[in-house]
């Protein structure tokens, strides 16, 4: 028998080889993953066991007024992060953090919880501003806790007493609701941010650049040494247009009122001064606001949060007579119009009250003495389509585009206006109402201000702005007007014969021969004219008494105010709710006009000061006092300001030259400083 030898089939070694190829391929490329493709990844785990990136934070850009002096400053603070090393179990040292630290382990846990999907690398923010004392306590125990790490940082110091408070807001932590807002998508968990006010308009040029610095650590997490550094880059400072003499007067004036003062420069636009009362202290969030402390702002009755200046919707009052004189001269109604006034009218059917029995009254006299009857009748003539134009013209019913967040609109109303927001057909008897500035009518003091500030300067209107041009770049400028869209710029058609008779009525406002509104408010050696408004908000009659027990049934109290009559240099809106009657508003104008005219005239080094009223009493209607007390008070300069400050708002006085008697300047003509003079009738 043959022995064969046995040999195994062919088709089964191609089969062992290509098992074999295919393990071969799979180790290499395990290989090749973990050695090319993952070499950066394990190289960067690698790294973090002995390198710690720690974060370099950059100090916030300062905050400057218009002539260069200091308003927000920072701090030195430290703050502890905690560093969340692989392998170790946090939890364990809660107990040791807490007592040094002086927190509870539920705030602990908290905390990590609350970073649970931030990336393992990034530092948790654990407290903020530390004591000396726990400082030390870190420093103690780095050996038993290298999970502690200390950063030096710039906090925010902010003016005492909530000063300027709602113009410049507040910064805090980002929260996960603005992280999940694509204009802060370069933001991370624990950054500080902008919240209000300024401080979140310019976020993005005062927030600066973050650095950072490698630090080498042991096997304990132990620092051995420093690996490299990035520096942080500061944020920009910026200039605002506010003028600190004009904010101190305007802070001091307003007291513990409620309600706003805001100051512009009608040629630029400026905002020279801006206070919303009641405020809050923003130093109070420059660490941590306390979740009591915050419920305590939101739930206030006064809302200390909201910038009346810009975001309080109120009716106007008898301030919107100048927008109707405005539509009455320009429609050509109000030259010829006279109305006798018995106390008031009748209007489809239904009696209308006046404040006063005036007789009769032409418009040269329906301004200054601020007739209801005369605008009911014109309000009867014109129209709500006809107000509604020129009302939108001079931008009522809309934003002014100013650089703060959370403007709102106010309210014009109009045919149109009604359909669409209640389905209803407009009555011509409503008409009435809004002929005063009540009714559906509301403003914002910004608003308003600007509103007025444009009509004094021939229909020249500026959009409002907090921060000097020229501190921002071209590209940045225009995206904030198209974040913060209004009317901006506008130029309205005014005739001469308009712009005198609205510009002289309102100087009679202020005079005490005409007996106009605001005549106890009356600045010897100054140009300045304006205009009272009461806004009921019950009933006419009702809730006029200021030492009413119910406060809350008071009108609410306005007045704007610009000096000079014609082309101001400067314009007042002041609000004081339920204030009582709006020449109760006046005096306090008539204090930042003041402060504002003596500092021009002592930059222009002429000596004689302006006289003024010589005292605003909180919570009582505004009247001349006896003329031996006034003429001493009148021998100093008016005490806007605490005390040691007076050197500050007040240097020298003088009085400017008169412009020519019978001053006929057309609109457009630019009034410097030089023109706020002693004309009045």
């Amino acid at each position: 028998m043959v022995n064969r030898e046995e040999r195994t089939p062919a088709f089964k070694l191609t089969i062992v080889q290509y098992a074999i190829v295919a393990l071969l391929l799979v180790l290499l490329s395990g290989l090749w993953r973990l050695q090319v493709i993952g070499a950066q990844n394990y190289r960067t785990l690698a790294e973090q066991n002995r390198i710690r990136k720690v974060p370099i934070l950059a100090p916030r850009g300062k905050l400057f007024d218009r002539e260069g002096r200091l308003i927000v400053d920072n701090y030195p603070s430290v703050s502890c992060f905690l560093i969340r090393e692989p392998g170790r179990d946090l939890r364990a040292d809660f107990p040791l953090i807490s007592r040094g630290l002086h927190m509870t382990t539920e705030q602990l846990e908290s905390t990590l919880t609350h970073y649970a999907l931030a990336p393992k690398y990034q530092p948790i923010p654990l407290k903020q501003d530390i004591t000396p004392d726990e400082v030390e306590f870190i420093e103690a125990h780095r050996d038993e806790l290298p999970e502690l790490e200390t950063i030096d940082e710039q906090r925010r110091l902010y003016p005492r007493n909530g000063f300027a408070a709602n113009l410049i807001g507040y910064v805090g932590e980002v929260s996960d609701d603005m992280l999940n807002d694509p204009r802060y998508a370069y933001y991370e968990p624990g950054d500080v941010v902008g919240k209000s006010g300024v401080e979140q308009s310019y976020d993005q040029l005062l927030r600066g650049q973050d650095g950072s610095q490698d630090i080498i650590v042991d096997s304990h997490g132990r620092e051995v040494g420093i690996l490299g550094r990035e520096p942080a880059v500061a944020g920009q400072g910026l200039r605002l247009t506010i003028d600190l003499d004009l904010q101190r007067a305007a802070e001091a004036a307003m007291g513990d009122r409620n309600g706003a003062i805001v100051a512009i420069d009608p040629h630029t636009g400026a905002v020279l001064a801006l206070v919303s009362r009641p405020a809050f202290d923003p130093n109070d969030f420059s660490v941590r606001v306390s979740r009591e402390e915050w419920n305590k702002l939101i739930t206030d009755p006064h809302h200390p949060l909201l910038d009346k200046a810009i975001q309080a919707q109120l009716a106007p009052g008898s301030t919107f007579k100048i927008i109707m004189s405005l539509a009455g001269l320009e429609n050509g109604i109000a030259q010829d119009m006279h109305v006798n006034c018995p106390g008031g009218g009748t209007f489809y059917g239904r009696f209308f009250a006046c404040d006063k029995r005036h007789g009769m009254v032409d418009i040269l006299h329906a301004i200054p003495l601020s007739c209801d009857t005369f605008y009911y009748t014109m309000a009867e003539r014109l129209g709500i389509e006809k107000i509604a134009y020129w009302a939108h013209k001079v931008g009522l019913g809309q934003k002014t585009g100013i650089d703060l967040p959370g403007e709102v609109s106010g309210t014009m109303p109009s045919e149109e206006w009604k359909m669409k927001t209640f389905h209803e057909k407009w009555y011509a008897g409503e008409v009435i109402s809004v002929g005063i500035g009540q009714g559906a009518v509301t403003v914002t003091p910004i608003q308003l201000v600007r509103a007025i500030a444009g009509i004094a300067s021939g229909g020249v209107l500026k959009r409002p702005h907090v921060v000097e041009a020229d501190q921002l770049p071209a590209e940045y400028r225009q995206a904030m007007y198209d974040s913060y869209p209004g009317s901006a710029d506008a130029t309205i058609p005014i005739s001469a014969g308009t712009w005198e008779t609205i510009t002289d009525g309102m100087a009679g406002a202020l005079d005490p021969h005409m007996g106009g509104t605001a005549s106890a408010s009356h600045l010897d050696n100054i140009d300045f004219a304006g205009k009272t408004g009461t806004a009921q908000v019950v009933n006419h009659s009702a809730g006029m008494d200021k030492v009413s027990a119910d406060v809350a049934s008071r009108a609410n109290a306005w007045f704007v105010g610009i000096a000079p009559r014609r082309n101001p240099d400067i314009a007042v809106v002041v609000l004081v709710e339920h204030g009582g009657w709006g020449n109760t508003s006046a005096p306090l104008a008539a204090r930042v006009i003041e402060t504002f005219v003596d500092k021009q005239r002592r930059l222009n080094n002429n000596l004689l000061e302006a006289k003024v009223p010589s005292k605003i009493e909180v919570g009582a209607v505004w009247s001349e006092q006896p003329e031996q007390e006034a003429s001493s008070a009148r021998s100093a300069p008016a005490a806007v300001a605490s005390k040691g400050e007076d050197q500050a708002l007040h240097g020298g006085h003088f009085l400017l030259p008169p412009p020519p008697s019978g001053d006929k300047r057309r609109p457009g003509a630019v009034a410097g400083a030089s023109q706020v003079a002693a004309v009045q009738r």
